[in-house]
């Protein structure tokens, strides 16, 4: 389609530079901007890995199309120019040579960005569809020593204007971080795209720079069969973060694979902590499957009480509600249908070690994660927001522990996938359902892999679930793969319609409910030490960065333009006199 539109784009800028001289215009079309697009498209990617860069066919003629884009409407402004003042101007085959140092400083400025952070390497195949254009051009006129020297000048004029913009834009990230925000474009566009493991390894160095150590830890509940474990619930204290695959995001899946099907089917909600225990590199993520796996082996032969309640909330409104399961408390936190966020892993811990010496029984604590609004609904340590939540949670335990009785615990589960990250706003491991029978009653737990769920969603799936079971919440992992479908926050319910999502929580409980057998559970808690994370402040840091950059690149990249326009013009006028 890109060399489609390189051939409509031609026609057009030689029918306003000549028409209606159709014999030039031909000409013009064909050796000045048709063939050097043409082979430019086809033979960047070659010359860019022969310079030890990538750049790829469908990307090189895209290439050729943007910069037939720019130079159609400066082509228009220079003809319209010789029309008014013909006295005054150049020439049309002057304006051709003048359209080459636009051609360029964008094509330099995409190849240093996008097939290797090196001008000596982006040059070459930059220089492909101006340097052909202009020697083709110079089939068709006379060759004099001053349009040989305009020639080499206006090209000159484009590579220092595009040096110029690309030494401004990587300013902010070479300030913060000690490095080309430019030279992590290509991997970042090779990540998201093909998951290539070399790009991969290149953003996973640029954030291991200024990784910390931290001490975490994971703790795992466990409903097991004769025949296995039919669930298991991993709360690995780590954030879901940063993006794509890189790191702890995509956590969800990761998690799945490390504990492999001996598991059951098993779910890995959003455990409260943010951006600061984002984790840089598969690596360190690895040591953190690696501990939940060994912690679920570690338990398997540990089964607790049969002892259950109901899902209980000490007040409407709570922040916190609790479930007693065996040896443990399933405790979930949402603000809903207030905007609910992150909640600082030092509220969650506080949460985590008063319930327990208070209550005596150990505490899955889990961020519901289930009510989208932009830049709202974080709970920051000593706030009154974090002292209410762990008020309410010692209320929500105690109220379990007083409800729950000897009992016998049944557990179902379902999975549902099929979904598309960038048609659904739903990652790989799709919607699960684990629903739970004790103590007379049956509760529903939803967990959808995705980036929180969009605002006043969570009440409608909920009144819906409340048809079949007794109690249900709906949850997500808050997996940040999801963010690259349209590099932003993409949260449930934000593509994904309505009522659909409500049809498929409701078949997944059904699923589950058809599934129920009796089970043993089983939980535990284990330290993983000096995990490196991304730590405080860095997510902010980066993100103001890159928002100065974006920032910059637009005022740069208006005023880098209308800098070469006019030194170029400079040098058009001194042609003509």
């Amino acid at each position: 389609m890109s060399a489609l539109l390189a051939v409509v784009l031609s026609i057009a800028a030689a029918l306003v530079l000549w028409g209606p001289n159709w014999s030039e215009m031909t000409s013009t079309f064909v050796l000045v901007f048709l063939i050097p697009a043409l082979v430019a498209g086809a033979l960047t990617p070659s010359l860019a890995r022969v310079c030890k860069g990538r750049f790829e066919l469908q990307r090189s003629f895209f290439l050729v199309v943007m910069v037939l884009l720019i130079e159609l409407p400066i082509a228009a402004a220079g003809r319209l120019g010789l029309l008014l003042v013909p006295s005054y101007g150049p020439g049309v085959w002057a304006i051709l040579l003048f359209l080459q140092a636009p051609a360029l400083w964008f094509r330099h400025l995409t190849l240093y960005g996008v097939s290797s952070a090196h001008h000596p390497r982006s040059i070459a195949p930059a220089a492909i569809q101006p340097v052909l254009a202009i020697l083709l051009l110079f089939f068709l006129v006379p060759v004099s020593l001053g349009l040989a020297i305009a020639a080499v000048v206006f090209l000159v004029l484009g590579f220092l204007c595009a040096l110029l913009l690309l030494r401004v834009v990587d300013r902010p990230l070479q300030h913060g971080f000690q490095s080309s925000g430019l030279s992590m474009m290509r991997p970042l566009l090779d990540h998201v795209n093909r998951r290539d493991p070399e790009a991969t390894g290149m953003i996973e160095a640029f954030f291991l720079k200024s990784a910390q150590p931290a001490d975490l830890n994971v703790t795992a509940v466990r409903f097991g069969t004769p025949r296995g474990a039919a669930a298991t619930i991993a709360l690995p204290t780590v954030h879901p973060g940063p993006f794509g695959a890189i790191g702890a995001s995509d956590l969800p899946r990761k998690m799945v694979e490390a504990l492999g099907s001996s598991a059951g089917a098993v779910f890995v909600p959003h455990t409260p902590c943010d951006h600061d225990l984002d984790l840089p590199s598969q690596a360190e993520t690895e040591k953190m499957t690696s501990a939940t796996r060994a912690l679920f082996e570690s338990i398997a032969a540990t089964p607790g009480p049969r002892r259950g309640s109901p899902l209980v909330e000490p007040y409407e409104g709570s922040l916190a509600r609790a479930q007693i399961v065996g040896d443990c408390a399933l405790v979930l936190v949402t603000q809903a249908p207030a905007p609910t966020d992150d909640i600082s892993y030092a509220v969650a811990d506080r949460l985590v070690r008063e319930v327990e010496t208070a209550c005596g029984v150990r505490v899955a604590l889990i961020d519901a994660h289930n009510s989208y609004v932009e830049g709202q609904g974080d709970v920051a340590y000593a706030t009154p927001l974090a002292e209410r939540l762990v008020r309410d949670a010692k209320a929500a335990v105690s109220q379990a522990i007083a409800a729950s009785k000897e009992s016998e615990i049944e557990v179902g589960t379902a999975v549902m996938r099929g979904y598309d990250i960038a048609r659904d706003g739903i990652a790989g491991e799709g919607m699960r359902a684990l629903v739970v029978r004790t103590a007379g009653t049956t509760s529903a737990y939803v967990l959808v892999d995705g980036n929180n769920l969009v605002q006043g969603m969570r009440d409608p799936i909920i009144a819906r679930l409340r048809t079949i079971v007794d109690s249900a919440e709906i949850m997500t992992t808050d997996n940040h793969v999801v963010h690259e479908a349209d590099g932003s926050t993409n949260p449930v319910g934000g593509r994904y319609p309505k009522e659909a999502l409500i049809a498929d929580a409701e078949a997944t409980v059904r699923s589950a409910l058809a599934n129920l057998h009796a089970v043993e559970v089983a939980s535990g808690r284990a330290p993983v030490t000096g995990v490196l994370v991304l730590g405080p402040g860095f997510t902010s840091r980066l993100l103001t960065a890159i928002s100065d950059t974006v920032s910059m690149l637009g005022n740069s990249l208006v005023m880098t333009l209308l800098l070469l326009l006019a030194s170029s013009l400079v040098v058009l006028f001194a042609l003509a006199h």
